[in-house]
């Protein structure tokens, strides 16, 4: 079922947003060439305990997922694009890290992700998390009332394509209010005035997220992490954004902070 917000629930549903913004900026500044992956989701866990908010991840059991989660931030790295476990591993120069987190804060869920390189960077990688980062600019862009759902996806779609990604529409946006995952599905690729109308009061997270070579996954032996099928790295951008009557508001905003 499709919810709308009124605008006191958007209001409300800031503080969620801020706190997954600061949140990301704060492991983002402390993730180094040494930092383990253990070692972020215990500040993630840490972070969240003092804030008083709720994990979304660490009781998720979804189908598609071994669940329960069992820890409170997806770490995918290098090859690895979405729902990464975290696990012992100690980050090395020039790993491409994704960081993907979502709390409940008094109830209102917020989700985002940033991508970005630790240590010397590839050029192909900081091209292919520009080009998520562009793709998300643009899903925000076009998620205006009056717009559909194809609108944002074919934003995304062209962005891609024009740097020769090719796309995976299995996993993408999705509507956000008291659960993390709700509808609409947003995919990453579609047809421009398609799909469900965008209306004053929808809440989605909308993520971008593409794979050097290729546009197939497969899942790790933890049964959650989805890896590209031929080795090359992926990145993955997300912001959770209030589609309202004077625009697209982006609750998860870190540019206040002075990170992307």
């Amino acid at each position: 079922m499709i919810e709308l917000r009124t605008p006191a629930e958007i209001e409300e549903m800031k503080a969620a947003g801020r706190f997954v913004a600061e949140t990301l900026a704060t492991l983002r500044d402390e993730t180094k060439i040494g930092t383990n992956l253990l070692s972020i989701d215990r500040k993630a866990h840490d972070l969240i305990r003092k804030a008083g908010a709720e994990s979304c991840y660490i009781d998720y059991a979804p189908s598609f997922g071994n669940g329960p989660f069992g820890k409170v931030i997806c770490t995918s790295i290098n090859d690895a694009v979405l729902h990464g476990l975290p696990h012992d591993y100690t980050l090395r120069d020039g790993d491409l890290v994704s960081l993907d987190f979502a709390v409940a804060v008094d109830g209102w869920v917020a989700d985002s992700a940033v991508s970005f390189v630790v240590g010397t960077p590839r050029d192909e990688d900081l091209r292919l998390i520009d080009t998520t980062e562009r793709a998300l600019d643009a899903a925000i862009a076009a998620a205006t009332v009056g717009n559909r759902i194809g609108d944002i996806s074919a934003a995304v779609a062209a962005i891609a394509h024009g740097e020769g990604y090719s796309i995976n529409t299995d996993f993408g946006g999705h509507g956000v209010g008291r659960t993390m995952h709700g509808d609409p599905h947003v995919a990453n690729d579609g047809r421009a005035g398609r799909g469900f109308p965008l209306r004053d009061g929808l809440v989605l997270a909308l993520e971008p997220w593409f794979l050097q070579t290729t546009d197939e996954l497969r899942t790790d032996a933890d049964g959650w992490t989805l890896r590209s099928a031929d080795g090359s790295r992926g990145a993955h951008s997300e912001h959770t954004v209030a589609i309202t009557a004077d625009g697209p508001i982006i609750l998860t905003d870190r540019s206040f902070l002075g990170v992307k």
